[in-house]
C-alpha cells in the first residue's frame, strides 16, 4: 500500500479529479496549501509598496491506494495536471504500514479498495 501526495496547480484540480474518477480511484483528501518551488517569485503592489510574494497557492491531494492502483494514479495525475511550465507540481509516493477502514474494520489493501454502495 502507498500514500500518494500530489501538489498541483489549483486550476488543474477539476481535471485531475475527473482523471482519477475515470480510473476508479475514488478515495482522496484535498487541501489548499502554500509553498515555494522553482517558480519565479511574483511581486504585487500594495498601497504603493512592491511586495515580493514568496509562497504560491497550490492544492495537495492525498490518496491511499493498494499496489495495483499506484501507477494508474500517478499516470492520471500527470496527464491531467501537466502544463509544461514551471510550477506544475510534484508527486510523492510513500509506503504505508497499515490502513483500517473505520466503518467495517477492514484492514490492509481491502481498506483502500473502492467499495460498492
Amino acid at each position: 500500500m502507498k500514500l500518494i501526495k500530489a501538489i498541483i496547480r489549483p486550476e488543474k484540480l477539476s481535471a485531475v479529479l475527473k482523471a482519477l474518477y475515470q480510473r476508479d480511484i475514488r478515495g482522496y483528501t484535498v487541501n489548499r496549501v502554500q509553498g515555494h518551488g522553482a517558480e519565479l517569485e511574483p511581486t504585487e503592489t500594495y498601497r504603493g509598496t512592491t511586495v515580493k510574494m514568496e509562497l504560491t497557492e497550490k492544492v495537495m491531494l492525498e490518496i491511499g491506494v493498494s499496489e495495483e492502483f499506484v501507477e494508474p494514479t500517478i499516470d492520471a495525475i500527470i496527464g491531467a495536471a501537466w502544463t509544461g511550465r514551471v510550477g506544475d507540481g510534484k508527486i510523492f509516493v510513500l509506503p504505508v504500514d497499515a490502513v483500517y477502514r473505520i466503518r467495517t474494520a477492514e484492514r490492509g489493501p481491502e481498506a483502500v479498495t473502492p467499495v460498492s454502495f
